[in-house]
């Protein structure tokens, strides 16, 4: 499932291409996603302006002149592929058609279905059922030391699985949970009630640079995930842990004291993370 660096890079691409663009004509190819589709969506999108967009933990809200919101979740093979209008294309799987008034079409594909679109009032956003309860956003300044120290008092949960809780912290998956205590180095079975001072002090700055790092490079291509213009993100390739289980660790000094990247399941996921420098 595209994780939070994904999704702000669809939400980028997106808004770079839709900002100001009126949509002259929408089609909807089917009745479903993962829920029913709003009624009569294709109607209520056509004509509408775009205004803006934002990214809600790993949701894409895209704000229409008129006061409503489109709110798009990309589940776990969802795409937005967005590319010059031409005459009787066609692409598989593809459920949402968006065509713009000066030439561009974009295309929601999901060939498993398990993604999502629906319209919600834009001034009550924070109230829909899906963002609703969600905690502070990794990236914004309302996630700091003191606002996690907070959230894991007293948490005997690991911190791997408390990072994972999206009241927690917005957006976090599991990949960059693994990546971000990596360099925090600590440990993904330690308590989370154990986080607040010092670690939090270390986890907290890692979380944002290792966000802020895989956006950059355009998210991380697993699978389905590719970028609004078809090409794939890249920060797989400087995964520090992740995916490299029995390789050497980057931060260990080398010889037999080090025995490599492990992998464990915790919570029926998988971890991958150094015994020895993280504690």
């Amino acid at each position: 499932m595209p994780e939070l660096p994904e999704v702000e890079t669809v939400m980028r691409g997106l808004a770079a291409r839709l900002t100001g663009r009126v949509i002259v004509r929408a089609q909807v190819n089917r009745p479903d996603l993962r829920w029913p589709m709003p009624p009569n969506l294709a109607t209520r999108l056509t004509g509408a302006r775009v205004t803006d967009f934002r990214r809600r933990a790993k949701y894409i809200l895209m704000r229409l002149e008129g006061g409503e919101s489109v709110l798009l979740h990309l589940g776990m093979s969802g795409r937005m592929l967005i590319g010059p209008n031409r005459p009787n294309q066609e692409t598989a799987h593809e459920h949402v058609v968006l065509e713009t008034d000066d030439n561009w079409r974009v295309g929601f594909v999901d060939p498993r279905r398990f993604g999502s679109i629906d319209l919600v009032p834009t001034d009550a956003e924070e109230s829909h059922k899906l963002l609703a309860g969600l905690g502070p956003e990794p990236l914004g300044d309302g996630f700091n030391v003191a606002a996690l120290s907070e959230a894991l008092s007293g948490k005997k949960t690991p911190i791997k699985a408390a990072l994972l809780d999206q009241k927690t912290v917005a957006g976090l998956g599991n990949i960059y949970v693994c990546e971000a205590l990596f360099r925090a180095r600590i440990s993904p079975q330690r308590l989370a009630h154990t986080i607040p001072g010092a670690r939090a002090r270390r986890l907290v700055p890692e979380i944002k640079a290792t966000l802020e790092e895989a956006i950059a490079a355009g998210g991380s291509s697993l699978r389905d995930y590719v970028q609004t213009n078809g090409e794939l993100g890249y920060f797989q390739h400087a995964w520090k842990v992740y995916g490299r289980e029995n390789e050497p660790c980057p931060g260990c000094p080398g010889g037999d004291a080090c025995d490599g990247i492990k992998r464990i399941v915790q919570s029926g996921r998988s971890t991958f993370h150094c015994p020895r420098v993280q504690r």
